[in-house]
C-alpha cells in the first residue's frame, strides 16, 4: 500500500458508538417530512451504511460522486462532480452525509447545487470534521468526532484507493 498506519484515532468501537448516538440525533432532528439521506461517495459509503440502520424513521438513499484529492495527501482545490443523484430533492428534507470535512471546498460546491434543487431543509452529517475549514459556508448540523489534522484512513476513507476496507480510523505516517 506504499504508507504505513502511524496510530488508531478512533477504535471500531468508538465508531460503533458515536454512529448510533448519530442516528438517534437524527431521528429525533427530521420528525416528519420525506428524508433523503445523500452519500458523498466514495468516503461515506461504511459510514452511511451504518447510519442509515440506525436512523429509526422512513428514508430514501441515494448518492454524489465528487472527486477533490486524486493520489495526494491535500485537496487540489478541484471539485469535479462524477455522479448527480437522480432522485427529487424539491420539498425533501436532504441530509448530506460526508466522511469527513477538512478544506470545505467540496461541502461549498455541493451544497450550492442541491440548494438550487429546492429542498425542505438541507444539513451536512460529517463522520469526521477537522474543524480548519475557513472556506466552509454552511454548519455541519451533525458530527461523528473531531478530528485531528492528519491525514486520516480507514472506514471508508482512502489514500489513494487503499485503506478504505479497515474498520478503524487511523493516521498515516
Amino acid at each position: 500500500m506504499g504508507r504505513a498506519v502511524k496510530r488508531i484515532v478512533y477504535s471500531e468501537a468508538q465508531i460503533a458508538a458515536r454512529v448510533h448516538e448519530l442516528g438517534e440525533e437524527i431521528t429525533r432532528f427530521y420528525p416528519d417530512g420525506e428524508l433523503l439521506v445523500l452519500g458523498l461517495l466514495k468516503g461515506s459509503f461504511i459510514f452511511l451504511s451504518d447510519l442509515v440502520r440506525q436512523i429509526r424513521r422512513s428514508l430514501q438513499v441515494d448518492f454524489l460522486v465528487a472527486a477533490s484529492y486524486g493520489d495526494g495527501t491535500v485537496s487540489s482545490g478541484l471539485v469535479r462532480l462524477l455522479y448527480d443523484p437522480e432522485t427529487t430533492l424539491e420539498g425533501k428534507h436532504i441530509l448530506l452525509v460526508e466522511d469527513i470535512v477538512d478544506t470545505g471546498r467540496t461541502l461549498n460546491r455541493l451544497l450550492e447545487l442541491l440548494q438550487q434543487r429546492s429542498p425542505r431543509s438541507l444539513e451536512i452529517c460529517a463522520l469526521l470534521h477537522k474543524h480548519i475549514a475557513d472556506e466552509l459556508r454552511y454548519p455541519t448540523r451533525f458530527v461523528g468526532f473531531d478530528a485531528p489534522n492528519e491525514f486520516l484512513v480507514g472506514y471508508g476513507l482512502d489514500h489513494a484507493e487503499n485503506f478504505r476496507h479497515i474498520p478503524y480510523i487511523a493516521s498515516l505516517q
